[in-house]
């Protein structure tokens, strides 16, 4: 097997901006797999907030170049890279290249339905109450908004402008660890007043255990606080929903696993992602027909997307073209 690991760098539509950082532009790692003249790809989104940066990421899929290019397969990779955004690019590579390989779509041999069409939510970055407002304006059309908080004294002004402005949408709330319990509990009986679906991540990663006896209006999701099957235990009791992302969980692979568990424990599974191309996307559209909320926005929020391309029409995603993917 042959394999190719390079960096692409996407420009940003704007700025894209969460409560920990800004962006213009976004690195993802490309992992190409070639055997018996099908090709296979995977793309990730390294992300900093886990110690992840595109160097790093190219290290460590360089670091098993040797298995890789021996002829791994998807089983030995769940054990030799931990999860996170370079075992997810190779892992989706490999699904990808079985695909090619076998003439079977990815879809079926995942197990899972057959891809359709589904709507996705679109984000508003962090701005002042009056930017977010003629954001969500601009933005009205679409059934599903989700707008970054802060955590700062403002953020109740935003959602109620983004409320108004889009009285259509329906809203999620991400607040990428930013509130205190204290803002938590003054804000999510508001919030629910306000056609918000879901707060997600309300709370730094390590503060979860404040969520317990915590009776929300509104479900809350974990996002930061999961990345794998073995992290659910730990969450029952203070979340109704997580965010599952391939960069995360390390794969389609552990992706799959994951959504699975948290129904068996009750809990709803949003699907998110990080920023990327269609090509990081098409994998997990996998995941989003049985999604209660679908959030791959990735290539709205670029200026420019690869292609072949996701087509989306609105808010609309349609099924990844197997040119592109699976």
């Amino acid at each position: 097997m042959n394999c190719r690991i390079r960096t692409e760098r996407w420009p940003v539509a704007g700025t894209f901006r969460i409560s920990r950082r800004s962006a213009t532009e976004t690195d993802v790692v490309v992992v190409e797999l070639e055997q018996d003249g099908a090709l296979g790809r995977g793309e990730c989104g390294p992300n900093v907030r886990y110690g992840e940066s595109a160097a790093s990421v190219a290290g460590q899929l360089e670091a098993v170049r040797p298995a890789i290019e021996a002829g791994i397969g998807r089983a030995r990779v769940q054990a030799l890279l931990p999860p996170g955004a370079a075992r997810n690019a190779l892992d989706c590579a490999l699904w990808d290249l079985e695909a090619k390989r076998s003439g079977e779509p990815a879809w079926k041999l995942a197990g899972c339905r057959q891809p359709a069409s589904v709507v996705t939510a679109f984000t508003l970055s962090i701005d002042t109450p009056e930017r977010m407002l003629e954001a969500a304006e601009a933005a009205a059309h679409r059934p599903l908004l989700k707008l970054k908080l802060a955590g700062d004294e403002h953020d109740l002004t935003r959602v109620r402008a983004v409320s108004a402005a889009a009285q259509g949408a329906r809203l999620i709330v991400d607040a990428n660890e930013a509130l205190t319990p204290g803002q938590l509990e003054f804000l999510a009986p508001r919030l629910a007043l306000l056609r918000v679906d879901l707060i997600e991540q309300p709370l730094p990663a390590g503060d979860d255990e404040a969520l317990v006896g915590f009776d929300s209006p509104v479900p809350l999701c974990a996002d930061e606080s999961v990345h794998t099957a073995a992290d659910l235990d730990r969450l029952a009791g203070k979340y109704q929903a997580v965010n599952v992302k391939l960069d995360k969980a390390g794969g389609l692979t552990e992706a799959l696993a994951l959504s699975a568990a948290a129904r068996a424990r009750g809990m709803q599974v949003m699907v998110g992602c990080m920023l990327g191309t269609s090509l990081a996307m098409a994998p997990a559209a996998l995941l989003a027909q049985d999604a209660a909320w679908v959030d791959l926005d990735g290539p709205l929020l670029l200026a420019r997307d690869r292609e072949p391309a996701i087509h989306y029409e609105g808010s609309v995603m349609h099924p990844p073209p197997r040119s592109l993917w699976g």
